[in-house]
């Protein structure tokens, strides 16, 4: 008889925005060493689109969707997840008070990124920012890094709004307009000395998929797919 190796639950919340959530799920599939289907993370998925927008909140000073959020974090808490994932970066504005309210660990994407940036080599100088308004306004990857490490460097407005067109025409599902948007932006953060691109949207990397610029690419959605397999397999850090 084959034997099944055992695997921690992960729950997700997900639906921000949906296509993002399909991409994690598919990033945990892709990225799990297995031979059988067996070997795979369960995942369990609390997909709710009607959150209300993250961004939009934190520019007025909101916090709608914390309640749905925290909702969600219960549910999947009471159908036996082990382990929580938010495969939305500006949602980890609410990080915080959401963990202090669950009673099972909830990983952190930017702390997945920051391990997975201190991997690369050779090591980084300057990694740009790409993310909503919100992640920039609530100082969630600046916090991050300090004097050690890359330098961060940060969108000024033309290449910002860029980076907002494209995210909101990949939520549109209108791909090419999105990778025209994400590849002008690039080009401006490349030429203000950037070496990486961190792209702090879950839509981006979908907005990125076949751009020039994917190699130059650092990938939350990849690096929280990469925590939750540590923490499914038992290796979480």
């Amino acid at each position: 008889m084959q034997h099944i190796p055992h695997r921690r639950l992960i729950g997700v919340l997900g639906g921000m925005g949906p296509a993002a959530t399909i991409d994690f799920m598919a990033k945990v599939v892709m990225l799990t060493p297995a031979q059988h289907d067996q070997d795979h993370v369960p995942l369990l998925v609390h997909g709710v689109p009607q959150i209300p927008d993250r961004s939009a909140a934190i520019a007025a000073g909101s916090d709608a969707p914390f309640l749905p959020m925290a909702a969600g974090i219960m549910q999947l808490e009471r159908a036996g997840a082990e382990f929580i994932a938010i495969p939305c970066n500006t949602a980890h504005y609410w990080h915080e008070r959401l963990a202090r309210g669950s009673r099972v660990p909830l990983l952190h994407i930017a702390d997945a990124v920051m391990a997975m940036i201190a991997e690369i080599e050779p090591p980084v100088g300057a990694v740009a920012l790409m993310a909503t308004r919100g992640t920039i306004a609530a100082g969630l990857y600046q916090s991050r890094f300090g004097t050690k490490g890359p330098r961060l460097i940060l969108p000024d407005e033309p290449a910002q709004a860029l980076i907002d067109r494209a995210i909101a025409a990949t939520k549109a599902g209108q791909r090419p307009l999105a990778l025209r948007h994400a590849e002008e932006a690039s080009q401006r953060l490349l030429d203000a000395g950037a070496e990486r691109l961190l792209l702090a949207c879950t839509e981006l990397p979908l907005a990125f998929a076949e751009s020039a610029f994917l190699p130059l690419g650092i990938d939350p959605t990849e690096a929280l797919a990469r925590a939750c397999i540590n923490a499914s397999l038992g290796e979480a850090r």
